[in-house]
């Protein structure tokens, strides 16, 4: 048994509900998908008190199970105006499992600002928040610590979100305190902010109560070494998601100075030093950590803790999305200035991808040259001190590209593109084309599929499969980086949630939870509004070919949309 809080900030009263096995397992985006369809929240006001915040953990949550005590957080998103959940790893769903907790909503909104704090004991407070007010996270985080101590996690709303910015995510606490682990998409930061919750405090305690503990801890083993086994784990352990950076830079489809061109570097020019080869190497030399658990028990360990010259620590993690749109986007050749930048964006509590696309449309619309690192940092300074400028920037890619008319701004449903050309990328384009949540890649990525001369109905499928795997994996608390196991491994999946919650799921509850996801989602965006042409990407995809390959867009989204019905109608039931 489990129990969520729902939260009422006008009245600071909680109430506690009970969750059954099932429900416990009916986690994350799924959770989220369903409970705003049936509130009815797709045409409220994202930023009004009548739009919940959820924060929902997983059936493993609290467990040393690894990869499995990711945070799903979710609203009606501001940016889009679509459905949002955006997750985040570090310790706070370990924490909220730790106090038998599958999750708690905020409803309403506070009149002052407040810290809320869920005590170990079952208890809550609501503190006044005054003194963490307009500080950027890492002094937040170590204020919030010196106040409630070392052993708790945290959830920050950053002083980009306390002004509303679209840009803002909300912070979570890493394995070593650092806030530095993000919900970032969607402006999930900028609905916190609105509610006037500047933190919220879960102690850390001891590993909850599972139905049957010895199994459970058996699949922690079983589950360990079909980890250690996978040669994939092992390379995303010992160059982490920044490797993908080689991968896209070679085939053509990295995005380079506001998605003008597909390669940075050829591969005749030397080392690609935004890529994952040459971070590591110079990493490792440097005394930093090539290598790092992001949520507690982890063994992926596909974060790092990123050096100067001096072994000095700039950021962590230097990652792929952030390389891609905050780096060769920005037309950065040097991964130093990136982590930099990424340092600022973490200490801002802002989405790196969103934040990196706004500024290569700023770059393209003449306010600087591409690769102007000062001017990029300039950016960082007037959104951390609430000009004007920074004031508008902060709303994110696609009202700063109407704001300046540039033409080649790369969003979906308002919300930037992730770091996969989509002429070149083509599944992943098709899943940032159709799923609910905006141009987000986590939803269906599949960057390494060969897509040359093949149809809409073969990418739709593929598409259509990793959306669903996807789905689930975020339902169920679980890293996506892991699917090389968990993917193959269902029956024991599904074995190891009943051990866990005394539940009796058949191996079908599996995929089943990916696509009821899929479908809540798709009915959500349509009664808040969404029609076919929201999933359309932007003409410039269209209109102009991509070096060095030369392609194009090829598929727009009537025709996507048709053969996702096709689809539907050959898998449904």
């Amino acid at each position: 048994m489990r129990k969520y809080l729902h939260i009422d900030l006008n009245s600071q009263a909680v109430r506690v509900e009970d969750f059954s096995g099932e429900q416990a397992a009916y986690a994350g985006r799924y959770f989220i998908a369903k409970t705003l369809t049936d509130m009815g929240v797709a045409k409220v006001d994202p930023l009004g008190p009548e739009n919940p915040l959820i924060f929902s953990a997983g059936p493993f949550a609290g467990s040393s199970w690894s990869n499995a005590n990711r945070t799903s957080v979710g609203c009606k998103s501001p940016l889009t105006g679509g459905i949002k959940e955006a997750n985040s790893g570090g310790s706070f769903g370990l924490a909220l499992g730790q106090l038998h907790l599958s999750g708690f909503t905020l409803h309403g909104a506070s009149e002052q600002w407040v810290v809320i704090h869920l005590h170990k004991d079952g208890s809550y407070t609501f503190d006044n928040a005054e003194e963490f007010m307009g500080q950027g996270n890492f002094d937040c985080a170590k204020a919030l610590h010196e106040k409630y101590g070392p052993k708790v996690s945290l959830a920050i709303c950053g002083p980009v979100g306390e002004r509303l910015g679209l840009l803002a995510g909300i912070a979570m606490s890493d394995t070593d305190r650092r806030p530095a682990r993000l919900a970032a998409r969607g402006g999930v930061g900028a609905v916190m902010g609105a509610k006037k919750v500047k933190a919220v405090v879960v102690d850390l305690n001891k590993m909850p109560t599972f139905h049957d503990r010895k199994k459970v801890m058996r699949g922690v083993k079983k589950y360990a070494a079909l980890l250690k086994e996978d040669a994939a784990i092992t390379t995303l352990k010992d160059y982490g998601t920044a490797m993908m950076a080689d991968y896209t830079n070679h085939v053509g489809g990295l995005p380079v100075n506001n998605f003008s061109s597909g390669q940075q570097i050829g591969s005749d020019e030397g080392p690609l030093k935004m890529g994952g080869d040459f971070i590591r190497e110079q990493n490792m030399e440097r005394g930093g950590q090539p290598s790092h658990a992001c949520m507690p028990g982890c063994l992926i360990e596909c974060s790092n803790v990123y050096a100067d010259a001096d072994g000095n620590e700039i950021v962590s993690p230097v990652e792929y999305e952030t390389l891609g749109l905050m780096g060769t986007n920005c037309g950065l050749t040097d991964p130093d200035d990136l982590a930099y930048l990424n340092y600022l964006a973490n200490d801002l509590g802002i989405d790196t991808i969103e934040t990196g696309a706004m500024m290569a449309v700023l770059l393209d619309a003449g306010l600087a040259e591409f690769g102007d690192v000062a001017f990029l940092k300039s950016v960082m300074d007037e959104i951390r001190a609430g000009t004007e400028q920074g004031l508008l920037w902060a709303q994110g890619t696609a009202r700063v590209g109407d704001h300046y008319k540039v033409h080649r701004t790369p969003v979906i449903k308002k919300q930037a593109i992730s770091a996969y050309d989509p002429r070149v990328i083509e599944v992943t384009g098709i899943s940032m084309m159709m799923t609910a949540q905006g141009a987000d890649h986590t939803t269906g990525n599949a960057p390494k599929y060969e897509c040359s001369g093949k149809g809409v109905d073969e990418l739709v499928d593929i598409s259509m499969e990793m959306q669903i795997l996807c789905a689930t994996a975020d339902s169920l608390g679980l890293c996506v980086f892991g699917r090389s196991v968990t993917n193959e491994h269902v029956e024991f999946m599904v074995q190891s949630i009943n051990d866990a919650l005394g539940t009796e799921l058949a191996p079908s509850f599996f995929r089943e939870l990916g696509r009821e996801t899929l479908k809540y989602e798709a009915q959500f965006n349509k009664e808040a509004g969404f029609t076919e042409i929201d999933d359309e990407l932007p003409a410039f995809f269209y209109e102009e070919a991509l070096y060095p390959s030369e392609q194009v867009a090829r598929f727009h989204a009537d025709e996507v949309n048709a053969s996702v019905d096709r689809w539907w109608q050959q898998h449904d039931g």
